[in-house]
């Protein structure tokens, strides 16, 4: 890419999006064309194709992407298969259509088996069932890797595919009903804390920027005590889903974002493509290649946010997947590695979260 390409960051307002059109622009790189969901509905074929014909990208990065945490997947399974799959087949196409030079696709390690040998490799993909709760969203993802294959095999495009770990950061979402882990626990231990500490003017101005169902901060102390026990937050007291025993490995989102730019600059399809028999796994796994327990997350955002109070978990609740590290050998052999580690991460993140309110 030259520092005057046209740049086409697909998600721009979301959390790696947003990192991403950071790590440009501290970079150099100055031309780039945005839109905003309400601006371009990428799920719209004509609207994509329309887009795509008058702005003429010379670069994409699609990070545009439906997702959530375990309940909002376990709950809207049709918009989670639907929704990135109308998104990744009208951008890859409209990409391959417009002759886009460079696409980066961003999939999710939860493409890799449910009982994938850890750490888990970019050669497990489809070698064993999926993780039934996020199933569908996954299978998107899947999709996503074979059509950056498939297009590169049959039209000779450059599309690289990322799979990056569970990641956090600034603007991530915090919206418990669709939330994932870790932001989603950040934030009730907050509310927790702030119903300990009698801090009602800050629980308010919480629910005034960010609502749960509705409930502002303008309501009644008896209405925000009512939503907020229905999802397990008490004064003191906090209640997660599981027994905290699954471990996790978490990426901040500004290294993604990095690791994305790095990879859009340096790789190509040739790089990861092998050099005889058939082409498979070619996509990149992103991450620290460290864990940890959910348990320990809690226990860390406990001690990052101040909160003298109790964090409880509910074993009666599913616990996803146990494992879902990543083998980053393939990303190291290309020459990115992280730097922020999580205690660090969550640290700045409870900053920014304040800050935001």
């Amino acid at each position: 890419m030259n520092k005057d390409s046209k740049i086409f960051v697909a998600g721009h307002r979301g959390l790696v999006g947003s990192a991403i059109l950071k790590n440009l622009k501290e970079k150099g790189y100055s031309n780039f064309v945005l839109r905003t969901h309400a601006e371009l509905d990428l799920t719209d074929q004509q609207a994509v194709d329309n887009f795509f014909s008058q702005e003429k990208p010379e670069y994409v990065f699609l990070s545009a992407a439906h997702v959530g945490g375990i309940m909002a997947n376990s709950l809207y399974r049709a918009d989670f298969i639907y929704i990135n799959l109308m998104i990744q087949n009208n951008v890859i196409h409209a990409s391959y259509i417009n002759k886009v030079k460079k696409l980066l696709f961003l999939g999710s390690t939860c493409i890799y088996p449910g009982n994938a040998p850890q750490p888990m490799s970019e050669s497990c993909l489809l070698t064993s069932p999926l993780e039934y709760t996020n199933e569908p969203y996954a299978i998107a993802k899947i999709a996503g890797i074979k059509m950056c294959e498939s297009y590169n095999l049959q039209y000779g495009t450059n599309y690289i595919a990322v799979m990056p770990t569970n990641l956090y950061g600034p603007n991530d979402n915090f919206n418990l009903e669709t939330s994932h882990v870790l932001p989603a626990m950040i934030r009730k231990i907050h509310l927790s804390k702030c119903l300990y500490e009698d801090n009602w003017e800050l629980l308010r101005k919480d629910l005034d920027k960010r609502p749960i169902e509705g409930v502002t901060g303008g309501a009644t102390k008896e209405g925000i005590l009512e939503i907020l026990a229905k999802y397990d937050i008490y004064p003191g007291k906090v209640e997660l889903w599981g027994t905290g025993k699954p471990l996790r490995e978490f990426l901040w989102s500004e290294e993604m974002a990095d690791a994305s730019v790095y990879i859009m600059e340096q790789v190509d399809f040739v790089d990861v493509c092998p050099k005889e028999g058939e082409v498979r796994n070619t996509h990149i796994n992103i991450g620290t290649g460290k864990e940890l327990s959910i348990r320990d997350v809690a226990m860390l955002i406990r001690e990052k946010t101040g909160f003298a109070g109790d964090v409880l978990f509910n074993s009666s609740k599913p616990d996803g997947t146990y494992r879902k590290l990543t083998d980053v050998s393939k990303l190291h052999t290309l020459g990115w590695h992280h730097s922020i580690e999580i205690e660090d991460g969550v640290e700045r993140l409870y900053k920014w979260y304040l800050g935001n309110l």
